[in-house]
């Protein structure tokens, strides 16, 4: 069977985009305080969806626009919000969009990290266009001390938003959980976005070795590191949090080129082609895995016909050799054998139809010929460290 050619990269695309965005708002991200929202609100700086710009739309305060923006500072001081993670996790890389914001964006930004045991109680509700911080909500913010919070990217020019410069990537090289975030304007502006990259950190010592739990999901640090094709969708979102809400929060790839003019099914009723796409995942703890559910809610007549799981024990180093060959090296063992497929769809698999018993620290799912799958959730038990390589722990350098 054939592979699809790998698509070649936008050389000015960082490796850290495949991760996960932990500051999400379907993931639970949050905006807590504001210095001021007078054009736009913060919380939109964590909206899943691209930003968007409608020429003719005005509020009472100004331009409406799709992103944060506060009014031109005629006061000491710059602008600044902290967000509040929706999964806690190691960062490996920030977006700053100004996408639209060609002549009101921020000039600078700088962006600061914090760990707190206990998430503040203030937040901030209902649209604040046109408002400012009062003066309870700074003394509240003042009590965490963010301005002493360690740097993750230094003060740091933005570019305008235009299509083709928009996107401000920046590397964080910070080897620390982080659960806030402080976000510098300098000294005021508009951002569109802000999608934080990581990888969630899940403290497992609080979890029973007798409790199932989904081992590849989101917020207990399960992470993509691979795939074939992602035309339509990233194979991240399938580790996304509850049901999918539409297709485009899912995996789906485009149509194989190279599907037989005529189709056929084998004894099973699985078409017979010759190519297929993959998908490489990385648990968030080595485990059992003991049940499966495929869930293609919303692939209505773009499901795939089947899927097969395959699963492997790998260390670090064994980790690092698979990404740099695109995953082409080493054996894999047969999970879950070939399962005929069926549309909008939540396809459950017992242990019983398992095949593999011992602790595992990656799987790869492959669908074929190609389509679109909502959610993967791997359900089992976190091996006590030590009885499975330990790549699950690792920093990884790429991711593809």
């Amino acid at each position: 069977m054939a592979e699809r050619r790998a698509a070649v990269k936008a050389s000015a695309e960082p490796d850290f985009l495949q991760f996960n965005d932990l500051a999400c708002e379907a993931v639970g991200g949050k905006v807590i305080f504001a210095s001021d929202e007078w054009f736009a609100p913060a919380v939109n700086l964590l909206k899943r969806e691209p930003p968007q710009f409608i020429a003719s739309a005005f509020t009472e305060f100004g331009k409406w626009m799709d992103g944060w923006e506060t009014r031109r500072k005629r006061t000491p001081g710059q602008d600044w919000c902290i967000i509040q993670l929706g999964v806690p996790g190691m960062i490996y890389g920030i977006d700053v969009d100004t996408s639209f914001f060609t002549g009101n964006h921020s000039p600078y930004v700088s962006i600061q990290g914090g760990l707190l045991d206990k998430p503040p109680t203030f937040t901030l509700e209902g649209d604040r266009t046109g408002m400012a911080a009062s003066d309870s909500q700074l003394a509240a913010v003042a009590k965490l001390g963010s301005e002493a919070w360690p740097e993750l990217v230094g003060v740091s020019q933005l570019n305008p938003g235009y299509s083709d410069c928009c996107h401000n990537y920046f590397k964080v090289d910070f080897n620390h959980r982080v659960t806030h975030l402080r976000l510098n304007m300098y000294p005021d502006g508009g951002i569109a976005r802000l999608r934080v990259y990581g990888v969630g950190q899940r403290d497992w010592s609080s979890v029973s070795p007798h409790q199932d739990v989904d081992l590849v999901a989101l917020t207990n640090g399960g992470v993509c590191l691979g795939y074939s094709d992602a035309h339509f969708g990233h194979p991240r979102n399938m580790i996304g949090l509850g049901r999918a809400v539409n297709m485009a929060d899912g995996w789906e790839t485009a149509r194989r080129l190279d599907r037989p003019k005529h189709l056929k099914v084998d004894q099973q009723g699985i078409l017979q082609v010759p190519g297929w796409e993959w998908a490489v995942f990385r648990l968030g703890h080595p485990g059992v895995i003991s049940s499966i559910e495929v869930d293609t809610n919303h692939f209505k007549g773009n499901f795939p016909d089947s899927c097969r799981i395959e699963a492997r024990s790998l260390t670090p180093e064994e980790e690092a050799e698979c990404i740099r060959t695109r995953w082409k090296s080493g054996k894999w063992e047969v999970l879950l054998p070939p399962q005929k497929l069926r549309p909008h769809h939540r396809h459950l698999y017992s242990e019983v139809e398992l095949t593999v018993s011992r602790p595992v620290t990656h799987v790869r799912l492959t669908i074929s010929p190609d389509g679109g799958v909502s959610r993967l959730r791997l359900w089992g038990r976190p091996a006590p460290i030590g009885t499975a390589p330990a790549a699950s722990r690792q920093r990884p350098a790429s991711k593809l």
